[in-house]
């Protein structure tokens, strides 16, 4: 575990009686603080919602720690009739309390890593509040806060909060080889706290580019949903660059030369036009056809939604001029078969932010979809073939499109016999053509 590093004599640095510190006492939590009293455990706030309130902002989640063992919190809740959902949290050492059936809170015993292997550690319990916080990652994660306002810092983590610095507690290679991760989560904590893109400790920047190869260890959906984070933050472009910069690229999906200057264009762009991209759509600037965006997906296990996003951007991101300019993306829209007009309605909207084309957009959010008039049963008797049917609607929108949606379904059931023609010829053409094929695979 290497050296401890160094710490203060006394803990407490400050007594808070702020508006966010009070905002967290619910009468939940001070059920569940009079429950730790009356049995002399202690119960302290840890890690992210200390910061987040050091920093005047309300948390949105809240973490706690405490000196009782997990059994111990057991048979204090089984005794005080206290329901605990969430069992599989136990083996890290987190009991998770569901008070008054309104409010869960999630409750850990002090720990120490007595194994790590850069993912994931094996724990033992412990006593002692400075052994946990040295575990932590960041000295700003690293603090506590009791319920009567007093915060304790081992690490020095108030300082850095005061003067914007995001370090590591103690040895910078020992805190990243416990679990990787902590690379990503570096790069997000900076853009929380810090207001420039350009003040890192260069030490820990050296720490982090010896230690990037070990991302490979860790999961794509672990990766994914920091690097997110990173992107719907604070300086998302200076941050990934430096990522990168840091040799991260062909561990987190990226192609070799991933295409930084377009990202950086994109970003700036959608920026300058008050946009916020999603994510993946940022990601994608950096790649150049739809087998990067395969390998990205293999790489951090993306929802559907992304993925399908993904190709949809990648496919479709180079300019199409057009005389009527709104006519290649409602092509977009109605010709899929795939996906519901809503989703395609989304993915274009994408498209048109990330291509910078805000007229275009306006046009487009004010486009309401037509009813198209024509319906596959209304085809049964007109089309012999019916596995053609769906490409004979398809040809059928095509012509409604190009008239400005204008046509009736009696006008446009008259385009039917020649459409058919068309298709089953070429169905039939393929059909001999298979054939032949075949023949010479005998």
């Amino acid at each position: 575990m290497g050296d401890a590093p160094s710490s203060r004599a006394d803990p407490v640095v400050i007594k808070l009686d702020s508006p966010e510190f009070r905002s967290v006492f619910t009468s939940e939590l001070q059920s569940l603080a009079g429950l730790f009293k009356k049995y002399n455990y202690e119960l302290r706030i840890a890690g992210g919602a200390v910061r987040d309130i050091l920093m005047g902002k309300r948390p949105k989640d809240l973490d706690f720690a405490t000196d009782a063992t997990p059994q111990q919190m057991k048979e204090m809740f089984t005794r005080e009739e206290v329901r605990m959902i969430n069992e599989k949290g136990e083996k890290h050492g987190t009991i998770t309390a569901r008070i008054n059936d309104k409010e869960n809170f999630e409750i850990t015993t002090l720990r120490i890593d007595i194994l790590t292997d850069g993912r994931h550690a094996q724990v033992e319990f412990t006593k002692d509040w400075k052994l946990d916080a040295n575990r932590r990652d960041l000295t700003i994660n690293s603090m506590f806060l009791d319920l009567d306002g007093r915060v304790y810092d081992y690490f020095y983590g108030y300082d850095d909060l005061k003067n914007k610095r995001v370090v590591f507690v103690g040895d910078t290679s020992i805190r990243i080889r416990e679990d990787y991760l902590r690379i990503l989560r570096y790069f997000r904590f900076y853009g929380r706290i810090m207001d420039s893109p350009d003040q890192h400790d260069e030490a820990t920047i050296e720490a982090l580019k010896e230690n990037i190869d070990g991302l490979q260890q860790i999961s794509g959906e672990r990766i994914w949903s920091e690097w997110n984070k990173i992107l719907t933050g604070n300086f998302a472009l200076e941050l990934t660059l430096k990522l990168l910069e840091c040799g991260s690229g062909r561990h987190i999906g990226l192609p070799e030369q991933p295409d930084v200057e377009n990202f950086r264009n994109v970003y700036q762009r959608a920026q300058s036009n008050n946009v916020t991209l999603k994510p993946i759509s940022l990601i994608v600037s950096m790649l150049k056809d739809e087998y990067e965006v395969i390998k990205l997906h293999e790489r951090l296990k993306l929802s559907n939604s992304d993925r399908d996003l993904a190709l949809f951007l990648v496919q479709h991101k180079e300019h199409k001029p057009c005389e009527k300019s709104l006519k290649p993306y409602q092509q977009l829209v109605l010709l899929q078969q795939t996906k519901r007009y809503d989703v395609l309605q989304d993915y274009v909207k994408e498209l048109l932010r990330y291509r910078g084309a805000m007229q275009l957009l306006n046009e487009f959010e004010q486009w309401a979809i037509p009813k198209f008039p024509i319906s596959g049963n209304m085809l049964m008797e007109h089309v012999p073939m019916k596995k053609i049917i769906g490409s004979v609607l398809i040809e059928l929108k095509r012509i409604w499109i190009d008239a400005d949606f204008k046509l009736t379904g009696e006008q446009l059931m008259e385009h039917v016999p020649s459409i058919v023609s068309e298709l089953e010829e070429k169905y039939q053409t393929l059909h001999k053509e298979r054939k032949k094929k075949l023949k010479k695979m005998k």
